[in-house]
């Protein structure tokens, strides 16, 4: 009987952790593993991309907290030989399912964020902080998607260094390389160029920033924006689009399953976020072949573009300097090679990794991720 891994997630709500681990579940399913996927509630955009060969759990669950009894009843039930959370709560309850079903399977959590406290923390992220400093010690092993991710974990949440792994987010070239018909009109031949952003409309991305350079950028330069996504600050970014007189020139269609085809469509992809773990859409625009601009945010950035040879790095918040990157982007954009610039985020090297990581195999090194970079500790440097 093949070995069982089950990957434990909220749900299958848009987001760059849940599309990841559905792609980690079709590279672990092709090398011969049994996969479950494991969700608190059977919801979300990415349902319909769930491979046929993966078999739901449902635990009926509409919060979290509520999911653990049904999670410990599928441990116990099941006896998964592997289980793979990913989403910080997930995680905290994927080492206590295991823990208080008794059962021998081995739980490994994915990091995919930073932890780092900021003078805005909210009361929910210092609680979670905590429960991570007496959880996460006790998973069979700790991933994180980036070396600045990896040295939160070992400063704020005191793991070990050599209990952390750092394994990239993987570029599925399946999923790129596929025709995927493009229907908006302002990404055909002969349109104004587009700059495009993709993610969740809250605080994290901060669109507000990028809408206000843009607007900067308009003044010289024939151009549109589009933001791919859906959150609570939409009215929030409509009525900041509003009072700059922007309405005709920017678009916000929406959250869009397939973003692939808008990326290689686009004229410059920006990520203006205030902190990151390791942007997928970043990744994803640099494997398309479109020009990006990011800011220089903890983390993820600065480790895929390699400080800055594959694309311009801004600081965060500064609406001049990145109008200014923008504006450069769009007179002379800087291509680079795709092949070098994807090999660390290999989709078969990063299965393998975690494949290794998961059975309790040394998963190997990586020129991507020998360790943990002493620099990241700081925090990059946003000059």
């Amino acid at each position: 009987m093949p070995e069982t891994i089950a990957i434990f997630l909220p749900s299958l709500h848009g987001g760059g952790a849940e599309r990841v681990m559905l792609s980690l579940a079709k590279g672990f399913t092709d090398n011969g593993y049994c996969v479950h996927l494991v969700l608190a509630e059977v919801t979300g955009a990415y349902l319909n991309q769930v491979p046929s060969n993966v078999k739901i759990i449902n635990l009926d669950a509409s919060r979290m907290l509520f999911s653990l009894p049904a999670l410990i009843r599928y441990m116990s039930n099941y006896q998964p030989d592997y289980c793979l959370s990913a989403l910080t709560h997930a995680n905290i309850a994927a080492v206590w399912a295991g823990i208080l079903a008794g059962v021998k399977t081995r739980v490994v959590v994915s990091e995919r964020n930073i932890l780092r406290p900021h003078p805005n923390s909210s009361f929910r992220i210092k609680l979670f902080n905590l429960l991570m400093k007496y959880t996460y010690g006790k998973a069979s092993a700790v991933t994180a998607v980036s070396n600045g991710v990896a040295n939160d974990l070992t400063s704020i949440v005191k793991i070990a260094k050599e209990k952390v792994c750092v394994i990239y987010n993987p570029v599925n070239e399946e999923i790129l390389n596929c025709p995927i018909e493009l229907s908006h009109p302002w990404l055909k031949n002969g349109q104004p160029p587009v700059i495009l952003a993709a993610g969740r409309f809250t605080e994290q991305k901060d669109f507000e920033t990028l809408i206000e350079a843009f607007a900067a950028v308009r003044k010289n330069y024939e151009v549109r924006l589009m933001l791919l996504g859906e959150g609570e600050r939409r009215q929030a970014y409509e009525k900041l689009i509003d009072s700059l007189g922007l309405q005709k020139h920017v678009a916000m269609p929406g959250f869009v399953e397939h973003p692939y085809s808008y990326m290689k469509h686009a004229d410059l992809f920006v990520l203006s976020s205030k902190w990151e773990g390791l942007p997928n859409v970043l990744i994803e625009a640099l494997a398309c072949g479109t020009p990006v601009v990011a800011t220089n945010c903890h983390s993820g950035p600065k480790e895929i573009l390699k400080g800055g040879k594959y694309g311009i790095l801004v600081p965060v918040g500064n609406k001049e300097r990145l109008a200014e990157a923008i504006k450069m982007q769009l007179s002379n954009p800087k291509h680079v090679d795709i092949c070098e610039a994807m090999a660390p985020f290999d989709f078969d090297e990063v299965v393998r990794r975690y494949l290794a990581v998961l059975t309790g195999a040394k998963p190997g090194s990586s020129s991507s991720n020998e360790g943990l970079m002493e620099t990241d500790i700081k925090g990059p440097n946003n000059d």
